[in-house]
């Protein structure tokens, strides 16, 4: 009908407001709204209990665990402890060979800091024997983090660096950095993020896309041929500082052991004071250079610098799984799933470090995994008879670049093309009641108007990210199934609280990204309030009933980037 096709061409994310009006109007025509739950599903949804949650992540969270590293003893208590609730409640394995393991061959490379180099030595002046005057040599942790993603004990580097701006190649915006230049055997030196923008057509405005993505420019660098990428890191364009890119990237980093990508020997980030230097040495200035690359007509050049690194690193091959519990549907046929997801793990911990050296992720990500296994619980009551499949997934690696979810998304227990609907949870503060909800990409997707609906009948009104800048929307495990085409999105929470002002809000989630995120201090603590927790679980609860009997299986909206992805799946 008419009706429907306009729908699924509304652009929700140029004009948020205006789009979910017009969708609010015309879901009623489409048969797109929420419908009443049986007494048994409204009973089970009412069940889920707070404190059940704040049980769950008080064990995820405490010490023992020891940050749940992927591959270490603390993650494999936590898989254990995440499939043994799944047992409890009954749900089916969803794993490898009968098991709620779905096991992930990856290997972990550790730089070793006092074996690992770089410098930056500009090309030697005529007449001038030692280059040794003119290097710049850079101290790992305060001036660069650097990982070998070719997976190999040792790897030297001796190569001209080319400045790309921003490394994109993005047709679609008539964008190409790479245009016109030779990177085959060369260090790219990028820009973190979008070229700026205000209009949402190109490269979505305020709104980081996925090539702004610190993955996406090693990524595209390693297609170009290239050996090394240094990544210029400046905290408004990364929005998060210098602490998170060296507490993520000191630590292990974690890749999958069978990816057939080409890959780089130096996959670096380097601080902002470290470029300045780098362009003042071949008589250049950062800002002016980083202006001009976010400008059409902006041309790569090689630059009369060489990167000079050795990586030394510790290299481990280990498996750590996704653990999968599956709790069938009562109907035969084409399936029509709907797949709850959340991170178990986290950075693990420093060894011999003296004081507190451990990255407990409390609210990254023992919250959301508490609230995967509490809506299991809920799901399992008695009475409750879904009509199709609904998957609970804990996914691991997702800290190392949402590797489990990656995994998970190729080999899902059911064909991509016929699970409904994805919804994960990652990092959901617990600081009260939520008055708001941030659906990051559930705008994109015809279920919409149903999304709509039900944040009405919890009183939740839908906001849209508050810091769009961050690209929130391909930083955690939803952005991995939809890649696959599956229609999914994470749920978080908005700024208002009960009994606050948004200011109060606000305030709460940026102390937490200033001072605990990735950081030591992201440790459980007995005055949370779990009750908003508890509350979007019943919301998330609700949604995937509403999925599991929806009339059409969901789609992503015409002209989507992850509309053709859909389509192939479905083949």
């Amino acid at each position: 009908m008419v009706v429907d096709c306009v729908l699924r061409r509304i652009e929700l994310r140029t004009n948020f407001f205006a789009a979910a009006a017009v969708a609010s109007l015309i879901s009623a025509a489409c048969g797109l709204v929420a419908q009443e739950l049986p007494p048994a599903v409204k009973a089970a949804e009412a069940s889920i209990d707070g404190e059940k949650i704040r049980a769950h992540v008080r064990f995820l969270a405490d010490d023992l665990l020891e940050g749940r590293g992927p591959g270490l003893r603390g993650s494999e208590l936590a898989a254990k402890y995440i499939a043994t609730q799944f047992a409890l409640y009954g749900l089916k394995p969803g794993g490898d060979n009968g098991t709620y393991m779905q096991q992930v061959n990856f290997v972990g490379m550790k730089a070793i800091p006092e074996k690992t180099t770089m410098s930056l030595v500009p090309k030697r002046p005529e007449g001038q024997m030692s280059i040794a005057l003119y290097s710049i040599d850079l101290k790992y942790g305060d001036d660069f983090t650097v990982s070998n993603r070719t997976l190999t004990p040792v790897v030297e580097v001796d190569a001209p660096i080319v400045f790309v701006g921003f490394g994109i190649t993005a047709p679609e915006f008539g964008w190409d950095d790479y245009a016109g230049v030779d990177v085959k055997g060369k260090v790219v030196l990028v820009i973190v993020g979008d070229p700026p923008s205000d209009d949402p057509k190109f490269f979505g405005g305020k709104a980081l896309t996925y090539y702004g993505r610190w993955t996406y420019k090693f990524e595209q660098a390693a297609r170009m041929g290239a050996v090394g990428a240094l990544i210029i890191h400046r905290t408004d364009l990364a929005s998060y500082g210098w602490d998170v890119v060296r507490n993520s990237n000191t630590s292990e980093k974690t890749y999958l052991r069978d990816d057939k990508d080409p890959q780089l020997q130096a996959a670096s980030w380097i601080q902002l004071d470290v470029a300045k230097q780098l362009f003042a040495s071949v008589g250049k200035d950062v800002d002016a250079e980083m202006t001009a690359a976010g400008k059409r007509g902006f041309k790569a050049v090689e630059l009369p610098v060489r990167l000079h690194a050795r990586v030394e690193s510790v290299v481990r091959p280990f498996q750590s799984p996704n653990v999968i519990g599956i709790l069938p549907g009562t109907e035969k046929g084409k399936d029509q799933a709907v797949l709850y997801s959340a991170h178990f793990d986290h950075l693990g911990f420093v060894p011999g470090m003296p004081g507190d050296n451990i990255y407990n992720g409390a609210a990254d990500n023992a919250t959301g995994c508490g609230m995967l296994v509490e809506m299991a619980r809920a799901w399992t009551q008695p009475g409750v008879k879904p009509p199709h499949t609904v998957i609970f997934a804990a996914v691991t690696a997702e800290e190392q670049g949402l590797l489990g979810s990656e995994y998970l998304g190729q080999h899902p227990p059911v064909p991509a093309g016929q699970i409904a609907l994805g919804i994960n949870y990652d990092m959901i503060l617990p600081i009260g009641v939520p008055q708001q909800v941030n659906l990051n990409g559930a705008q994109r997707m015809s279920f919409y108007p149903v999304v709509q609906d039900t944040a009405k009948r919890f009183g939740l009104e839908i906001v849209p990210d508050p810091r769009p800048e961050a690209g929130s929307f391909y930083r955690s495990d939803h952005f991995s199934l939809s890649r696959e085409g599956i229609p999914a999105f994470s749920v978080d929470t908005g700024e208002l609280f009960e009994g606050h002002d948004a200011a109060w809000g606000r305030a709460k989630l940026e102390h937490f990204v200033a001072n605990d995120y990735h950081n030591f201090s992201d440790n459980y603590r007995e005055d949370w309030d779990f009750r908003g927790n508890a509350k979007l679980d019943q919301f998330g609860m609700v949604l995937g009933w509403e999925a599991l009997t929806a009339p059409k299986i969901i789609e992503w909206n015409a002209g989507d980037e992850f509309e053709a992805a859909r389509k192939a799946s479905q083949r």
